[in-house]
């Protein structure tokens, strides 16, 4: 049964079915628009880091001016735009020290994971951080809380037996189902000590990922789209492929062959956080392309 609110194009003989909840989020949508906004200004604006996960929206704003750059040590005076995933308190100062102006794009639920682990930390909890360590958003929550402990499987937990009053945030694009996983395994370990958890997934991860899956089996074949640096896309890619449904992960629309398509006539497409609607659209144009070209 189709879902009422998925939008459904029919070309030719394929049906393609939007998934609910896909594309751009809140946080990503206001970074967007700040970053706009701030290079409408002029002058030199920078971005530590892309301001979002997705190479071609980047593109799109280094052809307004927008510099992005690998440390503030490459940055003269200007404007600096924290991106959505935020920075640390030490490289927000050394921005500062630069002479550097910030335009602060930290998406606010993830200001709320920072807000958290730092308030953990103050209050003297040992904190841990549900999440890949090697993520921004991630790197950025560890300057709120020093050596707090990330914890990205079950494999993990073993390093922090050795704490006695923990308390526990989460990377908010992590699955929901992983999570309560973990922090579960946690409580039977930790039975007679102090843990407090705080859920900081975010909703709309929730719902993008809910929308997919369900899509996901319904159809023949999906297509997630967005960008392969972005974490959320990706695991967006992995849900829907334990599914059991032919998945492809595709960053342009001109990744999208006719070999893809061949067989199937009810075609899911989702699209991750940081992917723009024009992404999805230009999907649609490529495969109405390949259709004519039969």
């Amino acid at each position: 049964m189709d879902d009422p609110r998925t939008e459904t194009f029919q070309i030719g003989e394929r049906r393609f079915e939007i998934a609910a909840n896909s594309g751009f989020c809140f946080g990503v949508r206001r970074a967007i628009e700040m970053a706009e906004k701030t290079l409408a200004r002029g002058g030199r604006v920078y971005s530590l880091g892309p301001v979002i996960h997705n190479p071609q929206e980047i593109s799109r704003l280094e052809g307004l001016g927008l510099r992005v750059i690998d440390d503030v040590a490459q940055a003269e005076a200007g404007l600096l735009i924290i991106r959505s995933h935020g920075i640390s308190p030490e490289t927000a100062e050394a921005a500062r020290a630069k002479g550097l102006e910030l335009v602060d794009a930290t998406c606010p639920l993830v200001k709320r994971v920072q807000n958290l682990a730092q308030k953990l930390y103050n209050e003297d909890y040992s904190v841990v951080i549900v999440g890949d360590a090697q993520h921004p958003e991630v790197e950025a929550v560890l300057g709120y809380a020093p050596g707090a402990t990330v914890v990205g499987d079950a494999d993990h937990l073993d390093s922090v037996l050795a704490l006695a009053k923990v308390g526990v945030v989460c990377q908010t694009t992590q699955p929901p189902a992983k999570y309560h996983e973990l922090v579960a395994e946690l409580a039977r370990r930790f039975s007679g000590q102090e843990l407090r958890v705080f859920v900081t997934i975010c909703s709309a991860t929730v719902d993008r990922q809910d929308s997919a899956t369900e899509l996901a089996r319904r159809v023949e074949v999906m297509f997630v789209l967005g960008g392969r640096n972005s974490s959320n896309t990706r695991q967006l890619a992995r849900l829907c492929e334990s599914t059991g449904v032919t998945t492809h992960h595709l960053e342009s629309a001109d990744e999208l062959t006719s070999a893809m398509l061949s067989g199937r006539r009810r075609i899911g497409v989702t699209a991750g956080a940081s992917t723009p609607q024009w992404v999805v659209e230009q999907f649609l144009e490529r495969a109405k392309s390949l259709d004519a070209e039969k």
